[in-house]
């Protein structure tokens, strides 16, 4: 178990580059609670806006804020506890933080430099001003994202967008179940459901796009290839959150 906690902090980098939502969040702050058991469905959710926890949260289980300081983790719910469902403007917000937090300009900058260094799109130019034009096309490819996903479509679908730990079981149970958060979601009443906001909104974003990529970025093959590529990211990125709390004690020995 050690060495999958070891390769998981190697994980830890791939998946800091590759955020760009969600990398997805904390709810409001009255909803840093989260769900448990193997349906990871808030079964039982309070309406009286308050969070309702059970049992005791243990401390290596907590999830927290940020993650080793700088990624944004404002979307995770800890294992263990079950929060209310969140407001459109509760989803507002946390759409915003994770569009606009300070790691984001900086996790925007290094994924453009890397496409720009590769010549990704070369209709886009050379220089600081071919740089600014990768910068900018990738920061609204993050930005709109995170307002469909986060936001938007859970509003419109009734559906909680954060992801729910489970904290516990064997190491390929709680990974599937993190990943495949992708195609399951609970809508306000607790019940799981398919994860429309995150498979619609992610594909709504890619067609939105098209229309400030060069031509040679329209082609279906390479929108199915932006598109299968930010899904997989975001099931990647809730593996990692699902195990974080595991590494920061057992590996990096951080005790909360």
């Amino acid at each position: 178990m050690k060495s999958r906690f070891r390769f998981l902090v190697l994980f830890l980098a791939a998946c800091a580059f590759a955020q760009d939502s969600d990398p997805p969040a904390e709810p409001a702050p009255t909803e840093d609670s989260t769900q448990s058991g193997e349906t990871a469905s808030p079964a039982s959710q309070p309406t009286d806006g308050e969070a309702a926890i059970r049992p005791a949260i243990p401390a290596s289980k907590t999830q927290p804020k940020r993650i080793l300081g700088l990624m944004p983790n404002y979307r995770a719910v800890s294992a263990g506890a079950i929060p209310p469902p969140p407001t459109p403007r509760q989803a507002f917000k946390i759409a915003t933080q994770n569009s606009f937090d300070y790691s984001s300009f900086v996790f925007v900058g290094i994924t453009s430099a890397m496409s720009f260094g590769t010549g990704g799109h070369p209709q886009l130019g050379v220089g600081m001003k071919g740089y600014g034009r990768y910068y900018w096309r990738g920061f609204a490819d993050k930005t709109s994202g995170n307002y469909l996903v986060i936001f938007a479509l859970p509003t419109v679908f009734r559906q909680d967008e954060r992801y729910y730990a489970m904290g516990q079981g064997s190491f390929w149970k709680r990974a599937v179940y993190a990943a495949s958060r992708i195609l399951i979601t609970p809508n306000y009443q607790g019940h799981n459901t398919f994860n429309a906001s995150e498979i619609l909104g992610r594909g709504i974003a890619q067609g939105i796009s098209m229309s400030y990529y060069p031509s040679n970025s329209r082609t279906l093959g390479a929108i199915a290839m932006k598109y299968g590529y930010a899904l997989g990211r975001d099931a990647l990125t809730n593996v990692f959150r699902e195990f974080w709390p595991d590494i920061a004690t057992r590996v990096l020995h951080r005790h909360p």
